[in-house]
């Protein structure tokens, strides 16, 4: 180990930062968060650490630097543009067995500036002694996205709560115990939602029960529409809190791979014609492994509220006092035309867009055919594969025109992702020609011929009689990739 880590508490003691422009700011700043007297000393200083100065926050000491600047300091940071007096200031502070810092000069530093993930009071630094500054930044954007902005106020709370969990728990297994619950079961969700006396609560609930009371959560969780890039991240730390995950058949490998290499994972998914679980059987596994003290996410396709029946389980949850919390997922519409390069709103094209499902046959007659038929709006329609027929006979019977076009994205976001188009006259028998399975989504209206243009990801449109030659008159000649930039130049 090339350098010993340490967190340095410079809390009231003083700190010299040599060097009064946007870097010799910049330390200043992180020095005052710390709460260290600061000194500034520069021949001129920033305008910002004028006003920290004349506010009282720091010393500004303003000239060419002194040897004796050097006397009451604990911690040296020399932040000027000059070699030769960076280096002076480093052999100074040497003599005198103070911890220097040489910016951007790892050679002269006794003691370097982590990188810093910040959930005080839980503090992550991240150093690589100087060798690639950028690499400890990019590990440092990384932590961020992986650690829960909750984690400061858990910690602020275990550490209010500390004596007496001490006293209450004098067994070492059941403070252990307790802590676990308390740093991933309820007490965290709270905070997540901005609740923290609820938290604390908990807390004191938990404690006062000795942690033998074994109540599990569930989380509902949006697995998006398969790409795992775009699953959320506080869906990512659910998926590697879970003990236990119930999945649908479409959520993708690459997405249940991002969990806990532990957790259980049982299959739940329902199928047209092929029910492999019911939704009552799905009620009773997330009662069964909550009520068992499990951490339990139902892991939906796209998002649990969308057409995911999320309510639901939602509703038998709270009736049987099981501790819920919900993480939106991109649905299936938003993913599937982002993809395909489809805007789902346009202003000279469509203003609304409506969310269909036709899953059932029965639905039909609950549908207000005539308001989904009106032109200048776009229609989403969800797990429609297999009523495609029906879907476009009762559209052209109220009104809607014959040459709509449309796009059926098939396995949105994947890298086997089809997108065939065409206009609603040929709807069944383009989606048939090129044997199109679910999950698919529908996307139909004027939007829908953009496709053919603004296509970005995987395999060019399977085009039929749309293309975007109607809406922008564009030579057949021209290639999409020309067409998206003539349209932007």
């Amino acid at each position: 180990m090339k350098l010993y880590p340490l967190f340095a508490d410079l809390s009231g003691r003083p700190v010299l930062v040599v060097g009064g422009g946007v870097v010799g700011e910049r330390k200043a700043a992180a020095l005052l968060e710390a709460g260290a007297a600061v000194t500034v000393g520069a021949i001129s200083a920033s305008p910002a650490l004028r006003a920290w100065a004349a506010a009282g926050h720091i010393t500004l000491r303003e000239g060419h630097f002194q040897e004796v600047w050097l006397d009451d300091a604990w911690l040296v940071i020399a932040a000027t543009g000059d070699t030769d007096l960076n280096r002076r200031i480093a052999t100074l502070g040497g003599e005198r067995r103070l911890f220097v810092n040489v910016v951007d000069d790892a050679a002269l530093s006794s003691f370097h500036v982590p990188a810093v993930v910040d959930r005080s009071p839980v503090t992550i630094a991240i150093s690589s002694g100087g060798d690639a500054p950028v690499l400890a930044r990019l590990l440092r954007e990384r932590l961020e996205t992986w650690l829960d902005p909750a984690l400061g106020p858990l910690a602020t709370l275990a550490s209010r709560l500390r004596k007496r969990i001490r006293e209450r728990l004098p067994d070492l297994r059941a403070r252990r115990t307790y802590y676990e619950q308390l740093f991933t079961g309820p007490a965290l969700q709270f905070l997540r939602r901005g609740q923290p006396a609820l938290a604390e609560a908990e807390a004191e609930r938990a404690l006062a029960a000795n942690v033998t009371d074994g109540r599990g959560s569930v989380v509902l969780v949006g697995a998006g529409p398969g790409d795992p890039g775009l699953l959320t991240l506080r869906g990512l730390r659910a998926l590697n809190e879970a003990d236990v995950i119930l999945h649908d058949r479409l959520v993708s490998p690459e997405v249940l791979a991002l969990a806990r290499r532990d957790a259980e994972r049982i299959e739940v998914g329902k199928q047209a014609g092929n029910h492999h679980a019911t939704q009552e059987q799905i009620h009773a596994l997330m009662l069964e492994h909550a009520t068992a003290g499990r951490r339990v996410v139902r892991l939906k396709g796209g998002d649990p509220f969308v057409f995911g029946r999320g309510g639901e389980e939602l509703e038998f949850l709270r009736a049987h006092g099981v501790a819920y919390e919900v993480v939106p997922g991109i649905t299936a519409a938003l993913a599937c035309a982002a993809y395909a390069g489809i805007p789902l709103t346009h202003r000279e094209h469509a203003q609304s867009v409506r969310f269909v499902t036709a899953h059932c046959r029965g639905s039909h007659d609950t549908l207000d055919w005539a308001a989904l038929a009106q032109e200048r709006q776009t229609l989403a329609v969800y797990m429609g594969v297999s009523e495609l027929g029906v879907l476009q006979q009762h559209l052209l019977e109220h009104g809607r025109a014959a040459e709509t076009p449309f796009a059926l994205v098939e396995n949105g976001s994947r890298t086997e992702q089809r997108v065939v188009t065409g206009t609603l006259a040929h709807l069944a028998e383009r989606a048939e020609a090129h044997q199109v399975h679910s999950p698919a989504l529908l996307i139909l209206g004027e939007v829908a011929a953009l496709a053919s243009s603004l296509a970005w990801f995987g395999k060019p449109p399977l085009e039929g009689v749309a293309d975007s030659r109607r809406l922008h008159r564009e030579p057949a000649s021209i290639s999409p990739l020309a067409g998206l930039a003539a349209r932007r130049a």
